[in-house]
């Protein structure tokens, strides 16, 4: 058996190859996004990119009662967009295995709010893994297939950004191959019509008392002893290697099975040690189920809700709650040290241009989910809100609902990912509703959030087969549409131009602004130059925010290592300072 160092994303696409997975689906979302590109390049495997998260679960419903093992992956908030189908699946129950990974983000590095998922299994009533390491991340995933297919239930597998993107040892396994599961027409078990999910009802909690059984037996869950009995520490997941970190000698009650609990289990760890403390990322999951079995817990508000734990910060709070063991550790945790960066765009964005634009114009801004989502950051400060995926259509729509006037000042801005996994509905209610607002679709031609992605736009597949790209411009006309305009201009006065006369229109308008990511595309021209004679240090070449341009002694000074140029510092520039580098690297300046 060989081993291989590989993050928690790549461990689980791991299992499911072993566990003979043959259908993955997924809709890009950090920090779950390498599960399907890494699952996508073994052998047998049909994997996808969906619209969404909603459609990817439905895909992964459809392969698993066609007798598939099927992995669905998807980050914490896309479970939001696909607890529809989640919360009756759990009703119809599978055919083949069928697993579903909610990546979570404690400290919100790339999300919008930090949920805890583990509530989806428990609302669900489904049962729910956590692993620890990549090493448990794969067994995990062979383990919940057989789970999912003995008890008929989809299982969640909850991971967070740490587990995600971490790196440990992983023991490589064979393929199982037991092909698929004969389909079987059950229009009780599978049609949710009233009177058959009444019937199907005391299956899913009956089925729950038997999970819970499951999970008094399972090898993912285990007591490890320690040098002393004064406090003993249950977690799971990230949060085991931290305590283990913090402090090695204590006894400590892992959990990998964490919906439902193992209570008898729990009952004799609590037995064997004077003090406990439950100790959990985000929400008290664990906590409360435990108090309310009557089991007594010690220091429960130890840890807040809020943000990621720490080695470190689990050391401070359990020295504070212990006081005399080592009281020089109470101390509050090191400052970090590493300088702050703010997140920006790149240097070259063709969003920077169009935002520039918006602001000048003065418009009220509905942003939506994507990279540009930074120009809401100094110093564009260009956005005037962001909920989730998809809502920026919808929301300029309310605001003209609630005030007609707002469609004049108004623009809803969406990536062209974001527009086909959650815009097009709104776009229809838009369309429907007689609405005059303008919507800017920003299309990059990727999924430039997550790391360039493709999607159905794009034409071409997961697995790199080139199909039939949908025409977003078309498909808006489709819907009735008649102003949808279509640039590529980097011109600013054209840009304006264009923006002000969609605005002004008393009709829906869409544009659609075509321009390729500049980090896919690399199609970076020669870095520009300022002339340090002309340039007065007016400072309009840093309105945009471009990270290349910096300040010293009074005037600008472009990185050339990092300076695509784009042209856009070069249009803002009133004195014509700005010019394209001398090849050979010298500072020459030279007019183009």
């Amino acid at each position: 058996m060989t081993g291989e160092i590989m993050t928690g994303n790549e461990a689980i696409a791991r299992g499911a190859f072993e566990a003979g997975v043959t259908v993955g689906t997924a809709y890009p979302g950090t920090p779950s996004t390498e599960i399907l590109e890494s699952l996508a390049r073994y052998p047998g495997i049909e994997c996808n990119w969906s619209a969404n998260e909603k459609v990817a679960l439905e895909v992964a419903i459809g392969a698993s009662l066609e007798g598939a093992r099927v992995l669905a992956a998807m980050k914490h908030v896309g479970v939001n967009v696909a607890a529809d189908p989640l919360l009756t699946l759990s009703y119809i129950g599978v055919g083949g295995g069928l697993v579903l990974v909610s990546a979570d983000d404690p400290g919100m590095h790339s999300s919008q709010n930090e949920q805890d998922n583990r509530h989806y299994a428990r609302f669900a009533k489904i049962p729910l893994l956590e692993p620890s390491d990549s090493q448990e991340a794969k067994n995990f995933v062979i383990a919940a297939m057989d789970i999912s297919e003995e008890y008929d239930t989809p299982v969640m597998l909850r991971t967070t950004t740490r587990i995600s993107h971490s790196r440990t040892v992983v023991k490589l396994g064979e393929r199982t191959t037991t092909g698929n599961r004969k389909y079987q027409k059950k229009p009780a078990k599978h049609v949710m019509l009233p009177g058959f999910a009444r019937q199907r009802h005391p299956f899913v909690e009956k089925r729950l008392l038997a999970l819970a059984n499951e999970a008094e037996k399972s090898p993912f869950n285990r007591i490890e002893t320690g040098t002393s009995n004064e406090i003993g520490i249950i977690c799971s997941g990230i949060v085991y290697q931290y305590v283990k970190e913090a402090f090695p000698s204590f006894p400590v009650l892992k959990l990998g099975f964490t919906f439902p609990l193992p209570v008898k289990l729990i009952e004799k760890f609590c037995s064997e040690v004077e003090k406990i403390l439950v100790i959990e990322e985000l929400d008290p999951f664990m906590a409360e189920q435990i108090k309310a079995h009557g089991i007594r817990i010690s220091g429960y508000s130890l840890f807040a809700p809020i943000g990621e734990l720490s080695p470190e910060i689990i050391h401070d709070r359990i020295s504070r709650f212990q006081k005399n063991v080592n009281p020089a550790s109470a101390e509050a945790p090191p400052e970090k040290t590493i300088p702050q960066r703010p997140p920006i765009l790149c240097p070259g964005c063709s969003h920077r241009g169009i935002f520039y634009t918006l602001k000048k114009l003065k418009l009220r801004i509905v942003g939506d989910i994507g990279c540009y989502t930074l120009a809401a950051l100094y110093p564009l400060q260009a956005m005037d809100t962001c909920v989730c995926m998809g809502a920026s259509i919808g929301m300029a729509l309310g605001m003209e609902k609630a005030n007609p006037r707002t469609s004049m000042q108004t623009v809803a801005v969406i990536g062209d990912s974001t527009f086909l996994h959650s815009g097009i509905t709104p776009l229809i209610d838009a369309v429907y509703n007689d609405s005059s607002i303008t919507v800017i679709i920003l299309d990059n031609s990727t999924t430039g959030m997550t790391g360039h992605q493709e999607h159905p736009g794009t034409g071409t597949t997961l697995q790199g087969k080139k199909n039939k790209a949908v025409n977003i411009a078309a498909l808006c006309r489709g819907l009735g549409i008649e102003r949808v305009v279509e640039t590529d201009t980097s011109d600013l006065d054209t840009l304006r131009r264009i923006i002000e006369k969609e605005v002004a229109s008393r009709e829906l308008s869409v544009i659609v602004y075509r321009r390729p990511c500049i980090l896919k595309s690399r199609t970076s021209s020669d870095p520009l130059h300022i002339d340090p004679e002309k340039c007065n240090g007016c400072k309009a070449c840093l309105q945009p925010g471009c990270p290349s341009i910096r300040f010293l002694d009074g005037k600008a000074l472009i990185d050339p290592g990092t300076c695509t140029g784009c042209g856009l510092c070069r249009q803002l520039c009133k004195r014509d300072a700005i010019g394209i580098r001398k090849k050979g690297g010298n500072r020459g300046h030279e007019k183009d």
